[in-house]
């Protein structure tokens, strides 16, 4: 520790040093967009005909790629990146220029909010910056797209409707006498599709006198099931199959007339988990269904298994269902696995004590279970946070990783003095 007078000043380590670098980087990127849209203007104001302008855009293009020895492609993202954030998102450019943000942040903002309504554009970007500047990459992208799909939830039901009229099936020839079936269907159906294939696939490849590759099998089972229509001639512990995915529904939502109707109560649309909003009408057809859909209601339900305690290692499937829905991801930072592809990890180990319970279990991929338990990591779950993990690094720094849909956090009442025992709400 350096001291200054009587004040400690901390001596920064090997990690302080990169993050220092990264912050210049990033300081320096905004420097670079601001010069490169400036260069772009004044050939602009020098072209003598309008009529040009296309051909000076591809000459400006081409001295850049040369200057900066990268390709066309290159500067013209460059070019495309500096006009967004200098002209229609200088609050990011800003940020950009303090570091708050990385330029990979702006790259993904722009592009995304490129697709939005300009009308929408200042609500999306006043809600989006604070989680670029406080979210890792793979979390800020998808945050963003939930954002933005809130934004033009008004429209799904028109915008759902009219992408239904051009669903087909398309045959595409390859070598060797392959072919590749190509299916445009509603995202729902196509992650069902695809969640039952699995399924059944990964059934029949868990024998040991199974030689195929479980692509292999998927695709053998998706051709039975099509040519045939039955799964007969898969494993009797195949057969039955079904597909499993998750639709979450507000409660108040399911009361409204119509997607305008919710939006006008300030209700979060419905979403399915791993494919974000779907139209309010296909909501309740779905939750109508009785099998093969996971209702999750946003509001707390009864019943629900939260906890088996020490009775059994392995959680019951309704509480497996409930912490993959939490989370929706793997809980290291920045990790974008589909919690549906996870392990559930016991955040206080098993063989020391912990619990089978919600507040002690959290979707971990194979890759960050392994640095978890083996890489010098410490994990805790937050208190009272409502499924939040903290990471501490073998360097010491520490990284907070929320869940997607955080649950309720029941408490016990305040003990009045003829009470012998608080009482849950």
């Amino acid at each position: 520790m350096l001291t200054i007078g009587d004040d400690p000043v901390p001596i920064p380590d090997a990690l302080d040093l990169v993050v220092e670098a990264s912050h210049v980087l990033a300081i320096i990127a905004a420097q670079r967009l601001e010069r490169v849209h400036a260069m772009r203007r004044e050939a602009l104001a020098d072209m003598p005909d309008r009529g040009l302008q296309e051909v000076v855009e591809r000459g400006i293009r081409l001295e850049l790629a040369a200057a900066l020895r990268i390709t066309e492609q290159a500067s013209g993202d460059m070019l495309a990146l500096a006009e967004a954030l200098v002209e229609r998102y200088p609050s990011v450019l800003e940020s950009l220029s303090r570091a708050r943000v990385t330029e990979k942040h702006a790259q993904i903002l722009v592009r995304v909010l490129d697709e939005v309504d300009p009308h929408l554009r200042d609500r999306v970007v006043d809600d989006a910056l604070p989680l670029a500047e406080a979210q890792p990459v793979g979390t800020f992208a998808r945050r963003l797209r939930r954002i933005v799909d809130d934004a033009r939830a008004s429209t799904l039901t028109e915008r759902f409707e009219r992408a239904l009229t051009s669903r087909r099936v398309v045959v595409e020839h390859v070598d060797d006498g392959m072919a590749w079936l190509h299916a445009l269907v509603p995202a729902v159906e196509a992650h069902a599709i695809h969640a039952r294939v699995t399924a059944i696939a990964k059934t029949i490849a868990a024998s040991p006198h199974e030689n195929r590759t479980l692509d292999q099998v998927r695709a053998d089972v998706l051709s039975d099931l099509l040519i045939d229509g039955t799964t007969t001639v898969h494993p009797a512990a195949a057969r039955g199959i079904r597909a499993t995915v998750a639709v979450t529904v507000p409660v108040l939502a399911l009361l409204a007339t119509d997607d305008i109707d919710r939006e006008d109560q300030g209700l979060a649309p419905a979403t399915v988990e791993g494919i974000g909003p779907i139209p309010l009408t296909r909501a309740r057809e779905l939750c109508g269904e009785a099998d093969g859909w996971m209702r999750v209601l946003t509001h707390p339900e009864t019943g629900i298994v939260l906890s088996v305690g020490r009775d059994r290692y392995r959680p019951p499937p309704a509480l497996r269902h409930l912490v993959r829905w939490r989370a929706e991801r793997c809980m290291a930072p920045g990790c974008a696995i589909p919690a549906s592809r996870c392990e559930i990890d016991h955040t206080v180990a098993w063989a020391e004590g912990g619990d089978t319970s919600l507040d002690n279990l959290a979707p971990l991929c194979t890759g960050h279970h392994t640095v978890k338990h083996h890489g010098g990591w410490t994990v805790a779950q937050i208190p009272d946070s409502g499924g939040a993990l903290s990471w501490t690094s073998p360097a010491g720094r520490r990284y907070v990783v929320a869940p997607e849909r955080p649950t309720p956090v029941l408490r016990a009442a305040p003990t009045r003095p003829h009470d012998t025992a608080a009482a849950p709400f």
